[in-house]
């Protein structure tokens, strides 16, 4: 990696709205979801507790706008909605898997962190 900050600055800017979609608050949890196996959007959802019905929704056709996932209906009574992880969506599996894990790793330590910056920031009396 480049250690020149103006070259940084412009890769991250110019990265910034694919990184925006791709890194969405449930993005991450939704393919890492799909990427075991396709899933009806009711699975996607029990699995995703507490994400709201409309909150994957959009996800979803955002994914799919992006390439990331396929939609695919199931004539069926009533008719269902399976999607799946997109050949491009695969290409985030390994970083995506990997901050899965960093996240159970140090999951933890941050929670720990954020309760000893509270705690000081009550005891110097800001809120």
């Amino acid at each position: 990696m480049s250690t020149d900050i103006p070259a940084l600055l412009a890769e991250i800017n110019s990265t910034r709205p694919i990184l925006e979609q791709v890194t969405n608050k449930w993005s991450v949890l939704i393919l890492t979801v799909l990427c075991t196996q396709p899933a009806r959007f009711n699975a996607i959802k029990r699995r995703l507790d507490p994400i709201t019905h409309k909150a994957l929704t959009e996800a979803l056709r955002r994914l799919e706008r992006n390439g990331l996932v396929s939609r695919r209906v199931i004539a069926s009574s009533p008719v269902a909605v399976e999607y799946a992880i997109t050949p491009l969506g695969r290409t985030l599996q390994d970083p995506f898997v990997a901050l899965v894990n960093w996240a159970r790793q140090h999951g933890v330590a941050m929670e720990q962190a954020q309760s000893l910056y509270d705690a000081q920031r009550a005891a110097d009396g800001i809120a």
